[in-house]
C-alpha cells in the first residue's frame, strides 16, 4: 500500500512546484463603503472598520462562504466605482430607489430609509403644515444643509427647488456648520442625528423639525446591498442570507450595538 502511494504523492508535489495544481480558496467579495459614515461604516481609534453596514457585510460573507474585503470609496463615486468593477458590492447605507435601480440591482432591505429635518430650536422652523404637507413659506430665508447626491438632496430639489440649499461633501462638515449657525437646518438620517447629535450636549439647542419623511418615491423601500446587473446568482445568495438574518434576529442585534432601537426592517419585502 505504501509503495502505491509514493508515486502519486511525488507527482502531486512536482505539479504543485510548477504551479499546475491550484489550492481551493474561498470566494472573495470586494465591498465598497464610505468608511467615514458613523455609526454605519467608520474606523475606530485603532483604525478598525466598524459599524452597522460593516456588521451586515461581514455576516453575509459568513453565511454565503465568502471572504469580505472592504474598499473605501467617497459617496459621490460609489455607484460609478461599482460599475467600473472597483468592487463587487456596495454596503454603504444606499437607499433602494427607482432611479438607482436603473443602473444597479439591489438586495432585499437590511435597514429602513427615512429622512428628517434637524434645526435650531430658537428658529421656530415650520417646514410642514398640520396635515403633513410641505409648507413653502416655511423655507423662506432659511439656509438648509444637504449632503450632495443623497436621497435628501433629491427630495428637497423635487419638493422645494427654490429653497436656499447649501451642499456638502460630508455629513461631518454639515453638522459643524449647523452647530456654528452657518446653516439653519439640515436634512439627514434621523437615526444618526439622534445618536451623534441630538442626544449629545452639542445638540441641546436643536430639534427635529416636522415628521419623519418616508416617501418611497425618494427614499425607496429601505437600504439594500447594491450589485451590478450581471450576477443574479450572487444576489440570490445575499437575499437568502439577509432574509435569514431578519428572521433569526441578527439584524436586530446589530442595530442594538449602535442604537437604543431597531433600525432593521421587520419583514423581508423584496427589492426586485
Amino acid at each position: 500500500m505504501f509503495k502505491r502511494l509514493v508515486l502519486p504523492l511525488a507527482m502531486a508535489a512536482g505539479l504543485a512546484a510548477t504551479g499546475l495544481v491550484q489550492t481551493a480558496s474561498a470566494e472573495t467579495l470586494r465591498v465598497g463603503t464610505e468608511c467615514t459614515y458613523f455609526p454605519f461604516n467608520y474606523r475606530d481609534s485603532a483604525g478598525t472598520l466598524m459599524g452597522y453596514d460593516v456588521d451586515v457585510a461581514n455576516e453575509i460573507g459568513k453565511r454565503i462562504g465568502a471572504e469580505i474585503e472592504f474598499v473605501c470609496q467617497e459617496w459621490d463615486g460609489m455607484i460609478p466605482a461599482l460599475l467600473a468593477n472597483k468592487f463587487d458590492l456596495i454596503v454603504a447605507s444606499l437607499s433602494i430607489t427607482e432611479q438607482r435601480r436603473e443602473k444597479i440591482d439591489f438586495s432585499v432591505p437590511y435597514r429602513v430609509s427615512i429622512g428628517q429635518f434637524i434645526g435650531a430650536k430658537d428658529k421656530n422652523l415650520q417646514f410642514f403644515n398640520a396635515d403633513g404637507t410641505v409648507n413653502p413659506a416655511g423655507f423662506e430665508d432659511v439656509k438648509i444643509g444637504i449632503e450632495r447626491n443623497s436621497t435628501y438632496d433629491t427630495w428637497i430639489h423635487a419638493k422645494m427647488p427654490d429653497a436656499d440649499i447649501v451642499p456638502y461633501d460630508s455629513n461631518e462638515a454639515m453638522y459643524l456648520d449647523l452647530r456654528a449657525g452657518r446653516v439653519d437646518a439640515i436634512m439627514t438620517n434621523p437615526m444618526k442625528a439622534h445618536l451623534v447629535f441630538l442626544s449629545q450636549p452639542d445638540g441641546a439647542g436643536f430639534e427635529t423639525v416636522g415628521p419623519a419623511i418616508t416617501d418611497e418615491e425618494f427614499f425607496g423601500i429601505g437600504v439594500g446591498v447594491g450589485a451590478r446587473k450581471d450576477n443574479p446568482d450572487l444576489l440570490r445568495r445575499i437575499d437568502e442570507a439577509l432574509v435569514a438574518m431578519i428572521k433569526d434576529g441578527s439584524l436586530s442585534t446589530f442595530s442594538r450595538r449602535y442604537f437604543p432601537f431597531d433600525i432593521n426592517p421587520t419583514d423581508w419585502k423584496g427589492a426586485s
